[in-house]
C-alpha cells in the first residue's frame, strides 16, 4: 500500500447506497415441473446455471453428441469446401442418413448441415473417418481431449455418431456448456443450426429439413441439435434470445419427440419469464466524487475498475454500495485502488468491484502551501491578540520615555543600566 493510500485509508468512509430501478415484476413463478430424466438451463454470457434436474446424471446422450463431432471438424478444417470422399462403410437401415455410398463425394460444408440438420449419421461417420485421416478411433480420441480441455468432466465419447454404445454419455450441464461454445466460436455452426431447412449443393440429396422444430416456429429460438435412441429417449438441447439475453436448455430422457419440445419450450419460458440480465456496473462508470486534502473545492471521479453483468430474478433488489474515502490525499498514481463497489441483491453481497483512479493525483507543492499560509486572512480572535499585544507595548514604551516629573531621571538612569 503507497503512503497516499494508507492515508486514504484513514480518512473517514463515504458510503454511498445507490438503487437500480427495479422493474414492474409478479413475484417470480416457480420452476416448471418437467418430463425428464434430466434438464439444464443455462446463461452462457455469465456462466449461470439457473435452473436443473439430475443436471449432472451421467447420462446417454444419443446424436448431441455431434455438437462434439462438429467442434473437432471445425477446428480443424478451415476451408468448409474441402471435399470428402465417403469411405466404405454401411450405416444400418434404422439410422438418419442421406443416402451416402462409399465413394461418393461432398464438401465439409454440406457434410455439417446434413449432420446438424436432419442428424445424418453417415455425414458424421464421413466426416470422422476424413478428418481421424482414416481412423474413427483417433477422431473419438480427439473429441475425448477436447472435452477435457473444455473441462466437461462428466462427458465421455465413444462415438461420433451417439449411437447407444458403451462409453458415450454426458450430462445436461455439461451439453449446455458445449452447446454454449460452439454457438461462440463459429459463426457458420450458428447460422446453420439456426435453420429451418437448407438446400445441398453436393451429395446424394438436395433439400433437408431441421429435426429441430422449434426452429422457425419460435421466433426467437436459434437452435441448436435433437436426439433420439432407445437409451436416452428424446434428447433436445435448445438455444433462443430474448430481451437482450440468450439462454440455452437441455432436456434429456422425454419420451416422445412432442414431450421434448414441451419439456424444452417450458423450460425456456420460465427462464425468459423470471430472469433479466442486469448491469448494476459498467466499466470505468464514475461512482463517486471524494474532496482532496490540502485543495479546497476539488472533487476527484473515482471510476468501477471493470463492468459487472449477472442474470438475476426480474423481480430482485440490486443496490451499489460504494466505499471510499470522504477525502484522499495525494499522491496517488493513476490506477490506485481507493475503495470498492458493491453490487448488494437483496441485502445479499453478489460482487465487488475495486473503485480505481483513472488519472495520476499529485501531491500539493511545499510553495503552494507556503504561499497558502501566507494568504490565509487570520481568525478574528488572532487578530485581537495582536491588537491587544500591540497596545501593550506601546503602553510599555510610553512609560519608557515618559515626560517630566518626579522619578522621571530616576527611571531614565535605571534604564540606561538595564541596557549598559
Amino acid at each position: 500500500m503507497t503512503r497516499g493510500v494508507a492515508r486514504a485509508a484513514a480518512a473517514l468512509i463515504c458510503v454511498v447506497v445507490t438503487a437500480i430501478a427495479t422493474p414492474a415484476a409478479a413475484l417470480a413463478a416457480a420452476p416448471p415441473k418437467l418430463g425428464v430424466t434430466a434438464a439444464a438451463l443455462y446463461a452462457p454470457a455469465t456462466g449461470q446455471m439457473l435452473d436443473g434436474v439430475d443436471a449432472n446424471r451421467e447420462h446417454p446422450i444419443a446424436s448431441t453428441t455431434k455438437l462434439m463431432t462438429a467442434l473437432i471438424v471445425l477446428q480443424h478444417v478451415r476451408n468448409l469446401n474441402t471435399v470428402y470422399t465417403y469411405p466404405d462403410y454401411h450405416q444400418a437401415a434404422s439410422d438418419s442418413q442421406i443416402g451416402l455410398q462409399p465413394g461418393d463425394r461432398m464438401t465439409v460444408h454440406d457434410l455439417l448441415v446434413a449432420m446438424m440438420l436432419p442428424s445424418a449419421d453417415d455425414a458424421a461417420e464421413d466426416l470422422a473417418y476424413n478428418v481421424g485421416h482414416g481412423s474413427i478411433a483417433r477422431f473419438v480420441a480427439m473429441m475425448n481431449a477436447e472435452a477435457r480441455k473444455l473441462r466437461l468432466t462428466r462427458t465421455h465419447y465413444s462415438t461420433p455418431i451417439g449411437l447407444d454404445t458403451p462409453g458415450n454419455y454426458s450430462t445436461a450441464t455439461d451439453l449446455v456448456k458445449l452447446a454454449a461454445y460452439d454457438l461462440s466460436h463459429s459463426k457458420f455452426f450458428a447460422q446453420t443450426v439456426d435453420q429451418s431447412s437448407a438446400v445441398l449443393k453436393t451429395g446424394p440429396v438436395r433439400y433437408v429439413t431441421n429435426l429441430n422444430t422449434l426452429v422457425g416456429t419460435v421466433p426467437w429460438i436459434t437452435g441448436v441439435k435433437t436426439g433420439h435412441t432407445n437409451g436416452a429417449g428424446y434428447v433436445l438441447v435448445a438455444s433462443g434470445h430474448k430481451d437482450g439475453m440468450t439462454l440455452i436448455s437441455a432436456v434429456l430422457g422425454t419420451d416422445s419427440e412432442t414431450a421434448r419440445s414441451v419439456n424444452a419450450m417450458a423450460l425456456m419460458n420460465y427462464g425468459y419469464g423470471n430472469f433479466r440480465t442486469w448491469t448494476p456496473l459498467r466499466a470505468h462508470q464514475v461512482v463517486a466524487h471524494p474532496t482532496v486534502k490540502d485543495r479546497p473545492g476539488l472533487h476527484v471521479p473515482v471510476y468501477a475498475a471493470r463492468g459487472f453483468d449477472r442474470v438475476l430474478a426480474r423481480d430482485s433488489h440490486v443496490r451499489i454500495r460504494v466505499d471510499v474515502p470522504a477525502r484522499l490525499d495525494g499522491p496517488l498514481p493513476r490506477g490506485a485502488v481507493v475503495g470498492s463497489a458493491k453490487v448488494v441483491d437483496d441485502g445479499r453481497v453478489i460482487k465487488s468491484v475495486p473503485v480505481v483512479l483513472l488519472r495520476t493525483l499529485p501531491a500539493v507543492s511545499g510553495l503552494t502551501l507556503a504561499v497558502r499560509a501566507v494568504t490565509k486572512p487570520l481568525p478574528l480572535t488572532l487578530i485581537a491578540i495582536v491588537i491587544a499585544l500591540g497596545l501593550l507595548a506601546i503602553g510599555l514604551l510610553v512609560r519608557r520615555r515618559g515626560g517630566s516629573g518626579p522619578g522621571a531621571a530616576g527611571r531614565a538612569q535605571d534604564s540606561e543600566w538595564e541596557v549598559a
